[in-house]
């Protein structure tokens, strides 16, 4: 059975979450921001195997972490899409810009794509590309757990930021009520920053991606 711990890290308090299967242990990280020391305790207090990294997309929130993660266990990066290139590229940038420790430059050893899956022990989770926040974006769904990991590209009450370079609000949009909705109004989702929702919820509440608006 799957199972997941998200754990709010770095100071934009973006959650990271470990998944797991249940029957092996074995694990991914999904979006290692940073704060790695915390994220490995809690590898080693659940008795995790570590085995994958999993990316939504390459803002340093999400993804400052994943370089020394890498290279400290290695392990393989999974994702985004290659559409989110050149915010791997300004990881370095970015980690200046913004006050974080500086970030490692790395290379996905694998890219995603809309309809592919990733698979830790024995449980498989789809993958939606969700571009519009970053043209790279990715969002991890399991069936089986009715959980999407959605990164930026919807929040409860909101939606993820479009005015950063190559980002699109009508495509955004587009995303969430083409790939989110369609996974079933009882999908509890968890976003990249703030409390978990459904998309029934949203589907009703959301001001920006409401039903008629």
């Amino acid at each position: 059975m799957f199972q997941y711990l998200t754990i709010p890290v770095t100071a934009f308090d973006q959650n990271c979450s470990l998944v797991w299967c249940d029957q092996t242990l074995q694990a991914a990280v999904i979006d290692p921001g940073g704060d790695l020391d915390e994220l490995l305790g809690e590898v080693k207090r659940l008795g995790l195997k570590l085995e994958q990294i999993w990316l939504t997309h390459a803002h340093i929130d999400h993804a400052g972490g994943t370089g020394e993660l890498a290279q400290r266990l290695g392990l393989p990066i999974i994702g985004p899409h290659e559409g989110d290139q050149f915010w791997i590229d300004g990881l370095p940038a970015q980690s200046k810009m913004f006050g974080f420790p500086p970030a490692l430059l790395f290379k996905p050893t694998r890219w995603l794509h809309d309809g592919d899956t990733v698979k830790i022990g024995e449980c498989t989770l789809q993958v939606r590309h969700c571009p519009g926040h970053t043209p790279g974006h990715v969002v991890f769904y399991s069936p089986e757990a009715k959980r999407a990991f959605v990164g930026d590209v919807l929040f409860a009450g909101s939606i993820g930021r479009t005015d950063f370079p190559q980002g699109d609000h009508a495509t955004l949009i587009a995303s969430i009520r083409n790939r989110l909705w369609p996974m079933g109004d009882d999908t509890v989702f968890i976003p990249g920053h703030g409390p978990e929702s459904t998309f029934g919820r949203e589907r009703k509440t959301n001001p920006y991606v409401a039903d008629g608006v």
